[in-house]
């Protein structure tokens, strides 16, 4: 027997800023509202300060995510970031390593991982 298929909320790259816990709870609103297992939300769509873990605002919105038992999915080109962090870095490492929030560089690699967690 097959898993069923994921479904995944596209957040468009020219849509407003993930920029903190209430936004990421509209998104969440928004991905219930179409059952989606998943959201994939563009890197244009965070804010510097996503990205300074001192800021605790990534901790926070995925916290979130986890909360509601949804995948959370960075999709881009954060290389100026995780040059600037090595803890970024080991943070990026470690959600790619899970189930529950991955960076990746594109859509492409999103769909390939999607596809081999069932």
């Amino acid at each position: 027997m097959s898993e069923p298929t994921a479904t995944v909320l596209w957040l468009p790259a020219d849509g407003p800023p993930l920029r903190d816990e209430r936004d990421a709870t509209d998104v969440i609103g928004d991905a219930f509202g179409q059952g989606a297992t998943w959201v994939v939300v563009p890197v244009a769509r965070l804010e510097d300060d996503f990205f300074r873990l001192s800021t605790r605002i990534a901790g926070g919105i995925v916290q979130k995510f986890a909360n509601y038992r949804l995948g959370l999915a960075v999709v881009g080109d954060i290389s100026r970031h995780t040059a600037a962090s090595g803890a970024l870095r080991d943070f990026v490492r470690e959600s790619n390593g899970g189930r529950q929030l991955w960076f990746v560089s594109d859509t492409a690699e999103f769909d390939r991982r999607l596809a081999g967690q069932s």
